[in-house]
């Protein structure tokens, strides 16, 4: 049960992601020869659109602003116990440190929220759209982390417990 409702909540974030990519190049409105984007400057309320929120519980939700030219995605990643909770502020704090590389990721996140992307009209045209959605599931990154730490755990612990055998 708990898989399945974790792939709805994943394909309802993919096929609102591919609906709301739909980009195009739109000059600034306030400064000629400028081309910023409108999601985050919000200077034009005619030029965005009612942002959506999917929620699968409160521990774990994204928001999808989308406007005319560009696109903000914040992620708020579920952290059931210690272990995701350091493993998902350790890996999103590296994200962030390293968010240039990226392009998309926005190096503070939306308020409530773990990590934000913004995808501009330029992103998709130089990237390609299921690559960038594929790089926003942040929460496989985060399960692999923590069955890697638990299998590391699991080898330690036998190792050590042979001494006694």
């Amino acid at each position: 049960m708990q898989a399945n409702t974790q792939r709805l909540y994943l394909n309802c974030i993919r096929s609102t992601l591919e609906a709301a990519m739909c980009l195009q190049n739109f000059p600034c409105q306030e400064v000629e020869r400028h081309n910023k984007p409108e999601v985050e400057l919000k200077t034009s309320p005619e030029l965005l659109l009612n942002p959506v929120l999917i929620c699968r519980n409160e521990a774990e939700k994204c928001l999808i602003e989308t406007s005319i030219n560009s696109l903000r995605i914040s992620l708020k990643v579920k952290q059931a116990d210690d272990l995701e909770n350091i493993l998902a502020k350790k890996f999103l704090r590296f994200l962030s440190m390293r968010a240039e590389a990226f392009q998309v990721l926005r190096r503070k996140p939306v308020q409530g929220y773990d990590i934000s992307f913004l995808i501009t009209n330029y992103h998709c045209e130089e990237m390609q759209k299921h690559k960038l959605i594929d790089f926003i599931d942040i929460d496989k990154e985060i399960s692999e982390l923590k069955l890697s730490v638990n299998t590391r755990g699991r080898l330690v612990a036998t190792e050590f417990l042979k001494q006694f055998i």
